[in-house]
């Protein structure tokens, strides 16, 4: 047995599930790795985040936060954080895209989804958690958005970009930051969308939409969950539901600058499908993940929308220069590699 394993089996034994089947889970993009347990009539999921590349910390900080407002974040059911394992509640299988491909009202789910991010953005972020979620700051946005030119532009064309270039590059983000900023603050999840979404019909209200994978949340903009849900690089929405949801999220919120969060929404996509085009890159040149690659061309006709708005003109030129339309695709990576 490894001392991983040892570890692990101590912790469950520890928390009373010394004797539960396991079984794997599927995982993410990160190094987290997860088990379902059973044990006898129960069930639980125990998220193996091994220190240093991982910190279990601010999940279980944002999981109380979440349950505070009356969201159904799973129950921590044990935990060991300076180890990296937790216990948690299992939420079960059903997630958005599983019961969408079983035959679900999709824009009844997605209604949920915009209802729940509309309730907690009438949350403002409070000086306590402040403290414990950091601030989705420039250097962040800006280290996100360089994932484009870091990883998707050497493995395209072959080498990195010229200095000069990424300079003119970041001076582009950093102009845009304001923008960002002035839709106000609350709490971001980050990876809000469907993959990440249980659909819980027992349950009422809000509690019906199951929350995963938010242990990288941030404190930012209100526009950014909701894009990341309506702008899903991994599935196409159709352009009537999008527009139902925006309006449905206006409506919620009738008491904000929706001009302001009409130009964050609008600069956070073409932020986030930068760092995303950048992120599947780098997942199969750097950890041989390349089923991430099928889904850049899609991710790029998102950027590529965003950036017909004209407050994304500069960027635009500059993708126009470095990154003509003929290398917007994914990078032949897999063949290679094999």
């Amino acid at each position: 047995m490894s001392d991983r394993a040892a570890i692990i089996a101590q912790f469950l034994a520890d928390a009373g599930w010394g004797d539960a089947a396991r079984g794997p889970l599927a995982g993410d993009a990160s190094f987290r790795r997860y088990e379902r347990l059973r044990l006898d009539d129960h069930s639980a999921v125990l998220m193996d985040a091994p220190p240093p590349k991982e910190d279990v910390r601010p999940f279980v900080a944002v999981t109380g936060h979440l349950q505070a407002l009356g969201h159904s974040a799973p129950k921590l059911l044990a935990k060991d954080e300076k180890a990296g394992l937790l216990l948690i509640e299992d939420l079960g299988d059903a997630t958005f895209t599983r019961v969408i491909a079983e035959g679900a009202d999709r824009a009844q789910l997605y209604e949920a989804a915009v209802d729940l991010l509309a309730h907690m953005h009438e949350t403002p972020v409070t000086q306590t958690y402040a403290e414990q979620v950091p601030p989705y700051d420039e250097a962040t946005l800006l280290r996100e958005a360089n994932l484009l030119i870091d990883w998707f532009i050497p493995a395209q064309i072959g080498h990195p970009i010229a200095p000069s270039a990424k300079r003119a590059y970041e001076s582009i983000w950093q102009g845009l930051v304001p923008i960002i900023e002035g839709a106000g603050r609350t709490l971001v999840l980050r990876d809000f969308f469907a993959d990440n979404l249980m659909w819980l019909p027992s349950r009422t209200g809000h509690q019906r939409v199951g929350l995963l994978d938010y242990q990288d949340a941030l404190a930012g903009s209100p526009a950014y969950d909701l894009m990341s849900l309506i702008e899903d690089a991994r599935r196409d929405m159709a352009p009537e539901l999008e527009q139902r949801l925006l309006a449905r999220y206006r409506a919620a919120r009738q008491e904000f600058d929706a001009a302001a969060f009409d130009a964050a929404y609008v600069v956070l996509a073409a932020q986030r499908h930068a760092k995303v085009i950048g992120i599947f890159t780098r997942l199969a040149v750097r950890d041989g993940k390349f089923g991430y690659l099928s889904h850049i061309p899609r991710v790029w006709r998102l950027l590529e929308r965003a950036c017909r708005d004209p407050r994304l003109a500069a960027l635009q030129n500059w993708l126009d220069t470095h990154v003509p339309p003929a290398l917007r695709c994914a990078p032949e990576l897999q063949e290679a590699a094999q």
